[in-house]
């Protein structure tokens, strides 16, 4: 079988597979309701708009729990460190998860425009600050996150909720949320009715031209205002999971990697084919304009993740402290019997998948909508 180092490769590369399906799938039904008082101007076309992520939105959150569970059995360090300093922005995640449900079911419970005004704007605000937030997060891990671990790994955590807020990260949250937005509008245009497809194909092409603006700014900064970290030396037994086993030292980006290995640059690339992908296609007849914001999503999160590796969760505080792959994974035999689930069941998952997708093809009309509510 693999050798440690090796499934600790392999796992990294798994935990990039689900956030990039968690992106893809879920990111798409967060797009839509960040758009929906955009792109659906009055009760009909918002129905519309909602009946197209209605029926997916929940198996979609396949991809969310699986990656928590990723993190949780595969890189126990990681998951600890993360949701206990990061518990409030996780809770606001999850609010706006738990929103996006409660919204869907008490929307059309009663007719007032004002009840549903309230689900329109709240279902809304779920989109955003999802992506918002997801963005945030990213951008504070090449700033580093305050905690450090003592001789001991006890973890402390010095900071707040409003701290992550910091300028490059806010830039981050931008880059995510166009992201996002552009990939909810590619399948509005590919799913909704005629008319709030052309509406949704212009907002795409809108937000993929300002996801190339962000993109670019975001990784200038990267490059030449946000110093980087390297691992310098691993002491004899680093192969037991101990952040402090290794010494980390600055540098001036955290391009580094970059460096070393060029085929990391085909991931910037395909992000920003997959946006240009979206200026061409979207509005199209087929998939294209969806598969390119698809392809988007990918580069970036494997833009991002390259330029980090090895780390995962660098820190601010103390920089030995960081942890990386090579240090904050469960056991050998852990990941062995994981991986072996992995390739059982994720195949299961993503030809499950496909099959709903293609049950559920085509548009959702307004005049679907008219007969279904009784509108006539």
């Amino acid at each position: 079988m693999f050798d440690y180092e090796f499934l600790r490769v392999i796992w990294w590369l798994i935990l990039g597979v689900l956030l990039i399906g968690f992106a893809v799938f879920d990111g798409f039904d967060f797009g839509v309701a960040a758009l929906l008082k955009v792109i659906g101007r009055n009760d009909e076309e918002r129905r519309a708009l909602l009946e197209t992520i209605e029926p997916v939105w929940e198996g979609n959150q396949v991809w969310f729990v699986l990656g928590g569970g990723a993190a949780f059995a595969a890189w126990p360090l990681l998951y600890a460190v993360s949701f206990s300093g990061l518990y409030i922005a996780m809770f606001v995640v999850l609010l706006a998860f738990i929103v996006r449900p409660v919204g869907f079911n008490f929307r059309n419970k009663m007719p007032g425009a004002r009840w549903r005004g309230f689900w329109d704007w709240a279902l809304t605000l779920s989109g955003v600050v999802v992506a918002l937030v997801a963005g945030v997060a990213f951008g504070n891990l090449f700033l580093g996150v305050p905690f450090r671990f003592d001789e001991e790994l006890r973890m402390t955590w010095q900071g707040g909720f409003l701290d992550l807020f910091r300028p490059f990260a806010l830039l981050a949250g931008v880059v995510s949320l166009t992201m996002l937005a552009t990939h909810g509008a590619t399948y509005a245009a590919l799913k909704a009715d005629e008319t709030l497809a052309a509406r949704a194909a212009r907002l795409a092409r809108l937000g993929a031209i300002a996801f190339l603006v962000a993109y670019a700014l975001a990784g200038a900064w990267l490059a030449y205002r946000v110093p980087g970290y390297t691992v310098t030396a691993i002491e004899s037994g680093a192969s037991v999971s101990n952040p402090l086993f290794k010494t980390v030292a600055g540098s001036s980006n955290w391009f580094g990697s970059y460096a070393i290995r060029p085929l990391f640059w085909l991931a910037p690339a395909a992000a920003a084919l997959g946006a240009l992908g979206v200026l061409a296609l979207a509005g199209r007849r087929g998939m294209g304009g969806f598969l390119a914001s698809s392809l988007m999503i990918a580069g970036t999160i494997l833009s991002a993740g390259f330029a980090l590796f090895p780390f995962l969760l660098p820190s601010s505080l103390d920089p030995r402290s960081s942890l990386t792959v090579w240090d904050a994974s469960s056991s050998r035999t852990t990941l062995a019997i994981m991986l072996v689930c992995v390739l059982v069941f994720l195949p299961l998952v993503l030809a499950y998948t496909a099959w709903v997708y293609r049950v559920l093809r085509g548009r959702v009309t307004l005049e679907h909508v008219r007969k279904s509510h009784g509108m006539y």
